[in-house]
C-alpha cells in the first residue's frame, strides 16, 4: 500500500465520519426521511451528469446493477434512513459508535452463514470489538440513552454489513461513477415514497442547516462513494476496508468538535478496543485475500 493509497483511505474514513455529525444537524431541523431523500436524488444526478461527461454509459455488467439495487435498498433507503431517523434522539457519536462495527459484523456473518473459517487474529478481534461495544454501551444505557433510536442504528448497521455481503463485481467493468448516481437515484426513488406517506415538510431554516446539508450532499455522499470506489479498484476492497477501524475514533472525535458532545472516559476505552478488534479482523482478512 502506498502514500496515495494511505492518504486516499485516511481521507475517506474522515468524509465517512463526518456525515454524522452533519446528519444530525439535519435531522434537529428538517424531516430526516425528506432530507436524505432530496440528498440522494442531487447527488445521484450529479454523479450520472459527470459519468455521461466521462463517457460512461447506462449499459451496465449484470453484478453491476445488482450493486446498484443492493446498494440502494440496504444502504441508502435501509442504513442511511435508519440513521437519520434515529439520529432525532441518538447522539451523533454512538450513531457513528455503532455504524462502524460493520467490518465486525461482516466477519461474524460471514463465518456464521457463509462457512469462512476464521483466523485466532480474526477471533481475537470479534471478541475485543464487541466488547469494546458492550462497553460504551452500558455507560450510554445508564445515561438514559433512547432505545428505539439505538435499535433502528442497529439494524441499520445490520443491513449495511447485508449490503457489503452481497455486492460483488460492482467496481469491475468501469462505469463507476454511473454506478454510484444510479444506487443513489434508487435509495432517494425509495426514501422519496416513504417521506411522502409518513412526513410533513416543516423545516427551520438556518446558515448552519444548510452548510450541513451541503457538506453532506458533496463530502460524505458524493465524495466519500467515489473515493471508495477509486480506492477499491487501486488496491482491492480487502485492503481499503481496513481503514474501516479509523471511523470508531474520528466519528467520536468530529462529534465533539462541532456539536460539543460529551467525552466519557469509558466511551475512550471502549473506541480503542473497538479500534483494535477492527484492525484485528481486517488484518486477518487482509492476510487471507
Amino acid at each position: 500500500m502506498d502514500l496515495r493509497s494511505i492518504v486516499m483511505g485516511v481521507c475517506f474514513a474522515v468524509m465517512w465520519s463526518s456525515a454524522f455529525t452533519s446528519a444530525r444537524i439535519i435531522v434537529a431541523a428538517a424531516p430526516p426521511v425528506s432530507a436524505l431523500a432530496l440528498r440522494f436524488i442531487i447527488s445521484g444526478i450529479l454523479a450520472v451528469v459527470i459519468a455521461r461527461i466521462l463517457g460512461q454509459t447506462w449499459r451496465l455488467t449484470r453484478p453491476q446493477w445488482r450493486a446498484c439495487i443492493i446498494l440502494g435498498i440496504c444502504q441508502n433507503a435501509l442504513y442511511l434512513g435508519l440513521y437519520f431517523v434515529a439520529m432525532q434522539t441518538i447522539e451523533a457519536s454512538l450513531a457513528a459508535i455503532i455504524a462502524s462495527t460493520m467490518p465486525l459484523l461482516v466477519a461474524l456473518a460471514s463465518w456464521m452463514f457463509l462457512g469462512e473459517r476464521l483466523k485466532p487474529l480474526a477471533l481475537f478481534g470479534l471478541f475485543a470489538g464487541f466488547t469494546g461495544v458492550a462497553l460504551v454501551m452500558g455507560t450510554r444505557f445508564s445515561g438514559g440513552v433512547d432505545l428505539y433510536g439505538l435499535t433502528l442504528c442497529i439494524i441499520g448497521a445490520a443491513a449495511l454489513a447485508v449490503a457489503t455481503l452481497s455486492v460483488k463485481g460492482a467496481t469491475s467493468g468501469g462505469n463507476f461513477m454511473m454506478v454510484v448516481g444510479l444506487q443513489m437515484l434508487i435509495g432517494g426513488a425509495i426514501l422519496s415514497v416513504v417521506a411522502f406517506a409518513t412526513e410533513t415538510l416543516i423545516v427551520e431554516w438556518s446558515w448552519t442547516l444548510i452548510a450541513a446539508f451541503v457538506w453532506t450532499l458533496l463530502v460524505p455522499g458524493l465524495g466519500a462513494t467515489l473515493l471508495w470506489f477509486k480506492l477499491v479498484q487501486r488496491i482491492t476492497a480487502t485492503r481499503a476496508a481496513t481503514f474501516h477501524f479509523l471511523n470508531p475514533f474520528l466519528g467520536v472525535a468530529i462529534a465533539a468538535a462541532v456539536l460539543g458532545e460529551a467525552l466519557h472516559p469509558t466511551d475512550l476505552i471502549g473506541v480503542a478496543i473497538i479500534m483494535a478488534g477492527i484492525l484485528a479482523v481486517q488484518l486477518s482478512r487482509r492476510s487471507k485475500a
